[in-house]
Protein backbone atom coordinates (compact mmCIF):
# COMPACT_ATOMS: atom_id res chain seq x y z
CA UNK A 1 0.00 0.00 0.00
CA UNK A 2 1.49 3.88 -1.04
CA UNK A 3 0.57 5.92 1.57
CA UNK A 4 1.84 9.81 2.95
CA UNK A 5 4.73 8.53 5.49
CA UNK A 6 4.17 9.49 9.06
CA UNK A 7 6.07 10.23 11.91
CA UNK A 8 6.21 6.83 12.95
CA UNK A 9 7.54 5.45 9.88
CA UNK A 10 11.10 7.93 10.24
CA UNK A 11 12.81 5.01 11.91
CA UNK A 12 12.01 2.66 9.24
CA UNK A 13 12.81 5.34 6.47
CA UNK A 14 16.11 6.44 8.11
CA UNK A 15 17.08 2.71 7.99
CA UNK A 16 16.17 2.22 4.18
CA UNK A 17 18.23 5.95 3.99
CA UNK A 18 21.59 3.85 5.60
CA UNK A 19 21.61 1.21 3.58
CA UNK A 20 21.06 2.13 0.29
CA UNK A 21 22.31 5.70 0.05
CA UNK A 22 26.49 6.63 0.43
CA UNK A 23 25.35 9.84 2.07
CA UNK A 24 22.31 8.99 3.95
CA UNK A 25 19.22 11.06 5.42
CA UNK A 26 19.28 11.02 8.99
CA UNK A 27 16.17 10.66 10.79
CA UNK A 28 16.18 14.50 12.10
CA UNK A 29 16.53 15.50 8.87
CA UNK A 30 13.67 13.54 7.38
CA UNK A 31 11.42 14.37 10.55
CA UNK A 32 12.19 18.23 9.88
CA UNK A 33 11.29 17.60 6.48
CA UNK A 34 8.33 16.12 6.97
CA UNK A 35 7.31 18.85 9.14
CA UNK A 36 7.59 21.35 6.45
CA UNK A 37 5.06 21.77 4.15
CA UNK A 38 6.80 22.07 0.88
CA UNK A 39 7.62 18.47 1.44
CA UNK A 40 6.06 15.46 0.07
CA UNK A 41 6.63 11.96 1.12
CA UNK A 42 5.35 8.84 0.54
CA UNK A 43 6.27 5.07 1.72
CA UNK A 44 5.39 1.76 0.58
CA UNK A 45 3.81 -0.16 3.40
CA UNK A 46 3.97 -4.11 3.11
CA UNK A 47 2.53 -5.52 6.49
CA UNK A 48 3.92 -3.03 9.28
CA UNK A 49 7.19 -2.82 6.95
CA UNK A 50 8.18 -0.10 5.26
CA UNK A 51 9.74 -1.46 2.30
CA UNK A 52 10.09 1.28 -0.02
CA UNK A 53 9.44 5.68 0.33
CA UNK A 54 10.13 8.95 -2.24
CA UNK A 55 10.48 12.36 -1.36
CA UNK A 56 9.50 15.41 -3.16
CA UNK A 57 10.82 19.25 -2.56
CA UNK A 58 8.25 21.76 -4.17
CA UNK A 59 9.77 24.64 -5.25
CA UNK A 60 6.57 26.78 -6.83
CA UNK A 61 5.49 25.24 -9.73
CA UNK A 62 8.57 22.57 -9.81
CA UNK A 63 9.30 19.67 -7.85
CA UNK A 64 12.52 17.88 -6.64
CA UNK A 65 12.66 14.62 -6.61
CA UNK A 66 14.95 13.72 -3.49
CA UNK A 67 15.23 10.41 -3.06
CA UNK A 68 13.18 6.93 -4.39
CA UNK A 69 14.34 3.45 -2.67
CA UNK A 70 12.79 -0.21 -3.06
CA UNK A 71 14.17 -2.33 -0.08
CA UNK A 72 16.25 -5.01 -2.73
CA UNK A 73 14.42 -8.05 -1.74
CA UNK A 74 11.18 -6.20 -3.38
CA UNK A 75 12.19 -4.87 -6.40
CA UNK A 76 11.33 -6.12 -9.95
CA UNK A 77 7.90 -5.92 -9.24
CA UNK A 78 7.02 -2.63 -10.38
CA UNK A 79 6.84 -0.82 -6.88
CA UNK A 80 9.05 1.78 -8.21
CA UNK A 81 7.07 2.76 -10.52
CA UNK A 82 4.22 2.34 -8.61
CA UNK A 83 5.78 4.82 -5.88
CA UNK A 84 7.06 7.64 -8.78
CA UNK A 85 3.76 7.49 -10.60
CA UNK A 86 1.93 8.07 -7.34
CA UNK A 87 4.68 10.80 -6.49
CA UNK A 88 3.89 12.45 -9.80
CA UNK A 89 0.51 12.31 -9.45
CA UNK A 90 0.17 14.22 -6.09
CA UNK A 91 2.51 16.53 -7.24
CA UNK A 92 0.87 17.48 -10.14
CA UNK A 93 -2.26 18.18 -7.49
CA UNK A 94 -0.52 20.37 -5.59
CA UNK A 95 0.29 22.45 -8.91
CA UNK A 96 3.44 21.17 -10.53
CA UNK A 97 4.35 21.43 -13.46
CA UNK A 98 7.63 20.34 -14.15
CA UNK A 99 9.63 17.66 -12.02
CA UNK A 100 13.19 17.58 -11.92
CA UNK A 101 15.90 14.85 -10.32
CA UNK A 102 19.81 13.44 -10.25
CA UNK A 103 20.46 9.87 -10.76
CA UNK A 104 24.07 8.50 -10.70
CA UNK A 105 25.41 7.87 -14.07
CA UNK A 106 25.62 4.49 -13.57
CA UNK A 107 22.22 3.53 -12.05
CA UNK A 108 20.66 1.65 -15.51
CA UNK A 109 17.97 0.56 -14.24
CA UNK A 110 16.66 3.82 -12.04
CA UNK A 111 16.98 6.10 -15.51
CA UNK A 112 15.15 3.14 -17.68
CA UNK A 113 12.04 4.17 -15.09
CA UNK A 114 12.22 7.32 -15.02
CA UNK A 115 12.44 7.63 -19.15
CA UNK A 116 9.70 5.72 -18.90
CA UNK A 117 7.91 7.99 -16.53
CA UNK A 118 8.90 10.99 -19.35
CA UNK A 119 11.91 12.34 -17.92
CA UNK A 120 14.87 13.27 -20.43
CA UNK A 121 17.92 13.88 -19.43
CA UNK A 122 19.20 17.71 -19.49
CA UNK A 123 22.80 17.85 -18.19
CA UNK A 124 25.09 16.22 -16.08
CA UNK A 125 26.36 17.28 -12.81
CA UNK A 126 30.24 16.10 -12.75
CA UNK A 127 31.47 14.59 -9.59
CA UNK A 128 27.96 15.00 -8.01
CA UNK A 129 27.95 11.54 -5.83
CA UNK A 130 30.45 10.26 -3.53
CA UNK A 131 31.37 7.31 -1.95
CA UNK A 132 31.76 6.40 -4.81
CA UNK A 133 32.97 9.22 -6.65
CA UNK A 134 30.07 9.65 -10.07
CA UNK A 135 28.43 11.78 -12.51
CA UNK A 136 24.68 12.77 -12.26
CA UNK A 137 22.26 13.19 -14.92
CA UNK A 138 20.05 16.03 -14.44
CA UNK A 139 16.50 14.95 -15.65
CA UNK A 140 13.57 16.57 -16.10
CA UNK A 141 9.60 15.66 -17.01
CA UNK A 142 7.85 18.75 -17.79
CA UNK A 143 4.34 19.30 -18.27
CA UNK A 144 4.20 18.50 -21.80
CA UNK A 145 6.20 15.37 -21.82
Amino acid sequence: MIRPMREEDLGQVADLEKRYFSLPWSEKTLRESLERQEYLFLVIEEGEQIIGYAGLLQVMEEGDVTNVVVEESWRGQGLGRSLMTRLLEDGKARGIRAFTLEVRTGNKGAIRLYEELGFRSEGVRKGFYDLPKEDAYIMWKREDT
